[in-house]
């Protein structure tokens, strides 16, 4: 269950970092309340995550997965153009985060 409220903390991390370019600086009602709701739930999530999961563990997961999510959908969405030196930094960051969860004896 920690691992599912880690997953949710993530998307909704990611939900409310996506809508951050659509507030306008905070100028738009709707898409401000959903940044506020999605960091809300991301951090309820994670807290509860944390109950189980190593806080170093949780954040190290939840920053690179948000991280390679956030730039798919800056690619995607937003149409931003990736070149091979921020590909290999992401490449870094999920090979961090998948060596912390297979060799790393510090997890739930």
């Amino acid at each position: 269950m920690p691992y599912l409220y880690l997953a949710i903390a993530i998307l909704a991390e990611v939900i409310g970092t996506s809508a951050l370019k659509a507030t306008h600086g905070f100028t738009r009602l709707w898409p401000s309340l959903v940044v506020v709701a999605g960091y809300g739930v991301a951090f309820y999530f994670l807290s509860l995550s944390l109950r189980s999961i190593p806080v170093g563990v949780a954040y190290a997961i939840w920053s690179g997965a948000g991280v390679a999510l956030i730039t798919l959908i800056g690619w995607l969405v937003f149409k931003q153009k990736l070149d091979a030196p921020a590909l290999a930094g992401i490449l870094l960051i999920v090979a961090g985060v998948v060596v912390i969860q297979v060799f790393s004896n510090g997890h739930a």
